[in-house]
């Protein structure tokens, strides 16, 4: 026999013991709507970087970027990973990643980090990524087209 005591506390067949736990649901992590946005930003565009929508997020976050940065560079670089080589989303150089993860956190690091970038708002950093005089305003296009801001 089972009744419930003052104190959630059990009584089974005359022992006293705490109420039985109840395995606890997975943790539910709030939706992030950067997310939701880079996967149909992408998706749209039958681009291979949808998959790779929580690398750029992560790399936003850790070096303290734009999160439509990285996302708007490899669309206009390589068409989200259409035309990449070598795992290189972005166009940086002759560089060849082991992975398109790594690629990302890679130039994610040398944006936050590099004294070609560091400091610098995101024109003087777009200048300095590509010399082109469109080039700032073809990936703030971009950037507006993943989220307003």
């Amino acid at each position: 026999m089972r009744m419930l005591l003052p104190g959630s506390l059990m009584v089974f067949a005359g022992i006293l013991a705490p109420p039985l736990a109840v395995a606890p649901h997975a943790e539910e992590r709030p939706t992030d709507y950067r997310f939701d946005r880079l996967k149909a930003f992408f998706k749209k565009a039958a681009c291979p970087a949808e998959n790779y929508a929580q690398a750029f997020l992560d790399a936003a976050d850790r070096y303290n970027l734009d999160w439509r940065l990285l996302p708007s560079l490899s669309f206009i670089e390589s068409t989200g990973g259409k035309a990449a080589r070598k795992n290189n989303l972005f166009g940086w150089g002759v560089a060849e990643f082991a992975s398109p993860v790594i690629g990302i956190r890679e130039v994610a690091y040398r944006l936050a980090n590099s004294t070609l970038y560091k400091d610098k708002d995101l024109d003087e950093v777009l200048s300095t990524y590509n010399t082109s005089a469109d080039y700032p305003e073809r990936v703030k296009s971009v950037m507006r087209q993943i989220a307003p801001r």
